[in-house]
């Protein structure tokens, strides 16, 4: 009876300490929210100048071709160098500001949702986004970690219904459980094995409705059938104390289940790996 009233007790307090958490979690969505949109107006200055300098650069071409009889041979090989080099500078300053562009509004995004909110969404442009930010969050704190990702996503998937917000967080959770499973593999094997996280969606569409599909394959430690029993219970982890808290895979069957009235399948092997999947009932936004 004791022992039932102190796990009681002990259950409690961890409750108490995940909401205290979440809490915190809100406060710093808000704030996140606040920087992004700081942000996303001197990254437009940044795109839109970095766009009027190579028109400036192709003018200054034009000039440089008209005196080119007046310059010497090596003297214009080295202009047409350095504009060469400067045009492609721009056009990396402009690619990569374009990205934090897209990762800004998707932060917005996720933000201004209501909870259970259904929006239009381009799921493959959020997939790529969240598998991406797992990695790199990994890499934050592991600077050896390296993976390599391999990405199927259809070009000019049309936008699907769905709730962003959630849909991210499932994804999110997945891709970090896959990245600490390959880590886990990789420091047993060490030589030999390349740690590989494979994302693959599939829609198919029947008129206004649809079907999708997210896989997430990690060739990771793998689970036994014991483990695959519990591995969507509350609470339940494979992870050390204090590095998981055994309520993500919980929330990612809620999400997919009852929030998206889909399915949410599990295969996986010991030694070989797993792949989770997403299959979701979607209408296909106007």
């Amino acid at each position: 009876m004791e022992q039932d009233i102190a796990g009681l007790k002990q259950q409690v307090e961890y409750l108490q300490h995940q909401l205290h958490k979440q809490e915190k979690m809100a406060s710093l969505g808000l704030l996140s929210a606040g920087i992004a949109h700081e942000i996303q107006n001197p990254l437009n200055f940044v795109i839109n100048f970095s766009k009027m300098s190579v028109k400036l650069l192709d003018d200054l071409q034009e000039i440089v071709e008209d005196c080119a009889d007046k310059l010497s041979e090596d003297d214009a090989a080295d202009l047409e160098d350095i504009s060469a080099d400067l045009k492609e500078n721009l056009t990396k300053i402009q690619e990569h500001g374009e990205r934090a562009i897209s990762i800004i509004r998707g932060i917005l995004l996720h933000s201004r949702g209501k909870a259970g909110e259904f929006l239009p969404t381009d799921v493959g442009q959020l997939a790529h986004e969240y598998v991406w930010l797992s990695y790199h969050a990994m890499r934050a704190n592991d600077k050896s970690f390296n993976i390599t990702i391999q990405e199927d996503i259809p070009e000019g998937m049309p936008k699907v219904m769905v709730i962003p917000q959630d849909l991210s967080r499932a994804i999110l959770n997945v891709m970090n459980n896959a990245c600490y499973t390959v880590k886990e593999r990789a420091a047993q094997e060490k030589e030999g094995y390349v740690p590989t996280i494979a994302i693959k969606l599939d829609l198919q569409q029947n008129g206004a409705e649809g079907t999708l599909r997210i896989d997430i394959t990690d060739n990771g430690m793998g689970m036994t059938k014991e483990i695959q029993d519990k591995i969507f219970e509350n609470f339940f982890t494979t992870k050390p104390a204090g590095q998981g808290t055994g309520l993500g895979m919980s929330i990612t069957y809620d999400i997919i289940t009852n929030n998206h009235h889909g399915e949410l399948l599990l295969t996986s092997e010991p030694n070989v790996g797993t792949t989770f999947s997403f299959i979701i009932p979607v209408k296909i936004a106007k």
